[in-house]
């Protein structure tokens, strides 16, 4: 539970920087402070006063003008961003049929901000509509089932669900 609170005490800001090296080090690469920068759109002194941050709580390793590598803690925390991302931009996109942009655009404004019970409630709806599709007299009372259960009502179409975390 420590960690759970460690992880969601990180600003919107810290949790932008943590997304954005995983993303530009696929998980596994060192990165370049001048790519930080570049993908957020923000000054270097920005990304260095965000570096020292994070280093500070490592989460990422970083010497002056070297590279930057997530700390497991730091890529535990950035999973995590990176997963409500991917849900929320899902939810967006699929079920509220917002085109993909300003999908990516909502999620990555609200995932800093969601409970972890929210996303939790919300990745189980998406892998829900993703296997039993929406429609019919009978889906709020198929959802409570799904969520009660852990498995999908015999009545969905389409009984796989994807594992996520």
């Amino acid at each position: 539970m420590v960690k759970q609170e460690t992880q969601r005490e990180q600003t919107a800001s810290m949790e932008g920087y943590l997304e954005a090296i995983a993303n530009l080090g696929g998980g596994k690469k060192e990165v370049k402070a001048k790519q930080i920068s570049e993908m957020l759109g923000v000054k270097m002194p920005s990304v260095t006063s965000a570096l020292k941050k994070l280093s500070e709580q490592e989460l990422v390793e970083h010497e002056r003008y070297g590279r930057i590598k997530l700390t497991p803690e730091g890529a535990k925390v950035a999973g995590d961003v990176v997963h409500r991302h991917e849900a929320l931009t899902r939810f967006f996109s699929q079920a509220m049929g917002i085109d993909q942009a300003a999908a990516e655009e909502d999620a990555c404004k609200i995932e800093h901000v969601i409970s972890p019970l929210g996303m939790e409630r919300l990745a189980k709806f998406v892998e829900f509509i993703e296997a039993c599709p929406l429609g019919g007299a009978n889906f709020p009372s198929r959802y409570e089932y799904y969520l009660e259960h852990g498995e999908l009502p015999e009545d969905c179409s389409n009984r796989r669900v994807k594992k996520r975390r």
